[in-house]
């Protein structure tokens, strides 16, 4: 399961949703995958999916700052012994699905479900991935091979954190917000419905 869940980030990430799309087909059967716009459905869902103790979180990209008008703050960093570790009556803890883990808070550890929450930092523009970065009061468009790298890195750790299955959230946007515009995001969404 592991091996296939990989096989299929590897070809989102590389922009072949044909093949991962086809490889999702076996891999849905035991590792259920959905893609919302309502970060309130994707917590539901969560919750849902859980059995027992379970664990459950949201996690987003470290560069994920537009995120916050849906009150997701990357910036604000999370105590993982709390958000790993305590239980469900604890505000801290991952299964408040409150406080958000970054890629660098969750490297090498794994949930049962997560909810990854996919900002404008990367975008797929029709037929690639085009790179962000959140400065100042806007975005930037990253050229460096290497930090574009990074970035695809930073969401392949995103979307194989989860054993039994996750949701992805990508925010509507708000046209009246150049820094959240719903172009920013559609592409993103529609690339996900084909993988």
């Amino acid at each position: 399961l592991a091996e296939q869940l990989s096989g299929f980030v590897s070809l989102v990430l590389e922009g072949d949703a044909y093949g991962a799309s086809q490889l999702l087909v076996e891999l849905k059967i035991r590792y259920p995958i959905d893609v919302t716009r309502s970060l309130r459905e994707a917590r539901a869902w969560l919750r849902k999916q859980a059995r027992g103790s379970e664990r459950y979180g949201l996690v987003a990209s470290s560069g994920g700052y537009r995120l916050r008008p849906e009150g997701i703050h990357v910036k604000a960093k999370v105590e993982p012994a709390n958000w790993f570790l305590n239980d469900r009556a604890d505000v801290r803890s991952s299964y408040y699905l409150e406080e958000v883990a970054t890629q660098f808070d969750i490297q090498g550890l794994e949930l049962a479900w997560a909810g990854v929450c996919w900002d404008a930092d990367l975008r797929w523009g029709g037929s690639k991935w085009h790179f962000h970065s959140f400065k100042g009061t806007k975005w930037q468009q990253v050229r460096d091979d290497t930090k574009q790298l990074y970035l695809l890195n930073a969401y392949r750790v995103l979307l194989t954190r989860a054993r039994q299955g996750m949701v992805i959230f990508i925010p509507n946007g708000d046209n009246a917000d150049p820094t959240r515009h719903t172009s920013f995001y559609e592409g993103t969404y529609q690339y996900l419905m084909k993988c």
